[in-house]
């Protein structure tokens, strides 16, 4: 069949039928949802309206649908998610992000499952993975981004449990969610980092708005602690494997971010090409213009270049495949192409697209941030050449 930038996956009738089923959705559903009431990417979202998400997704089967089966899920691999991931940004849909729980939901915690108890599990884990319960990540701190182990909070032993100080910051989904999974260095000590469950009203425990980011979106708060006392049982996994639980995800998650990206590119392409066949210049549509049709024929060729890239890369780790080099590839020509699509599809709307508000702007602004977001271009080079070298 021809070549289309809306993929078909007649090869794999499982997958083809989710996304057939996920497109009618957000079409009939979540976006008419979003209209009604005015939500747009900057709009501060409340608990209300992302539970009504989350439980209607989780009745179609889409939320947490890549966990394995006995935690909920269809064990969705790497392949068919991404596939998943590209279609919600492709769609244009303001929630897309908590259509599958990556915002706070099961996403958040199926990668650590595995250091939980059985207790844990029940109180934190099982209920978000049933939409009743958010979590947040905490690992970032304000001097200790990429360098995490210049972080400054740290966990004391007191008792029969332990006390967390310091402050994080840029932790997604902490303004709506009940628990963070906290990451903090352990008190008198050099490089011994644990991780820890944290109930979000603990006394000693503040969620601060965080800075609005270029995107507009009001998604991410910082945490502080001040003399916040936990109990043992909220340790998670064993002293001393903090950044193996906070750094470990981030391989996958490198790779995991890309479709969306590329969903993103997408929907800026399909508004381009509407646009500029709907938009006269001198007497006719833009598109007539053969400058147009080069950014058109560029901005799908960025695509399909990404899309290959982590689609393979995607396959690789489902069949097991150490993938830390291909991820780091991915995610570095990825977030640069998909950035040079929405400056394409700008340039193609002129006035329009430099209109805070205007969809493609929106677009623009947030593809660039992930030339930033979960490591930054030079970090993915550094990270490339190290291990080819």
């Amino acid at each position: 069949m021809p070549f289309t930038l809306e993929p078909s996956y007649d090869d794999n009738p499982r997958l083809q039928d989710l996304v057939v089923r996920l497109r009618s959705y957000l079409r009939d559903e979540l976006i008419p949802y979003e209209r009604e009431h005015g939500l747009t990417a900057e709009t501060k979202l409340d608990r209300t309206t992302l539970e009504h998400v989350w439980k209607r997704s989780a009745e179609l089967g889409f939320y947490g649908i890549s966990l394995p089966p006995e935690l909920g899920g269809q064990g969705l691999g790497f392949f068919e998610l991404c596939a998943l991931k590209e279609e919600l940004t492709a769609s244009g849909a303001t929630l897309s992000h908590s259509v599958l729980g990556d915002m706070g939901g099961p996403l958040r915690v199926g990668a650590i499952v595995k250091y939980a108890t059985e207790e844990q599990r029940e109180r934190y884990l099982m209920p978000v993975v049933r939409g009743e319960r958010a979590c947040c990540f905490s690992l970032t701190e304000e001097d200790a981004g990429s360098d995490v182990r210049r972080m400054t909070t740290t966990a004391t032993p007191d008792g029969d449990g332990y006390v967390l100080n310091g402050k994080k910051v840029f932790s997604s989904a902490a303004p709506f969610a009940d628990f963070a999974i906290v990451v903090a260095r352990m008190a008198g000590e050099e490089e011994t980092y644990s991780a820890f469950l944290v109930d979000l009203d603990t006394p000693g425990c503040t969620v601060l708005d965080g800075e609005v980011p270029m995107s507009g979106q009001q998604m991410e708060g910082d945490i502080v602690f001040d003399d916040c006392r936990i109990p043992a049982a909220g340790l998670l996994g064993e002293i001393g494997q903090g950044l193996r639980i906070g750094i470990g995800r981030i391989t996958l998650n490198r790779l995991l971010h890309c479709p969306s990206l590329i969903g993103a590119a997408r929907r800026a392409w399909d508004l381009s090409v509407a646009y500029a066949m709907n938009r006269v210049v001198f007497g006719q549509p833009l598109l007539a213009h053969q400058a147009i049709h080069h950014k058109i024929a560029e901005m799908a060729t960025e695509v399909y270049a990404a899309r290959s890239m982590v689609m393979a890369t995607a396959a690789k780790a489902d069949r097991g495949d150490n993938i830390s080099v291909e991820a780091n590839m991915c995610k570095l020509f990825t977030s640069e192409a998909a950035f040079r699509v929405a400056d394409q599809a700008v340039q193609i709307h002129g006035k329009a697209g430099l209109t805070r508000g205007h969809e493609v702007e929106q677009i623009f602004r947030s593809l660039r941030m992930f030339r930033i977001v979960t490591g930054t271009t030079e970090v993915h080079k550094n990270a490339i050449a190290k291990a080819l070298i």
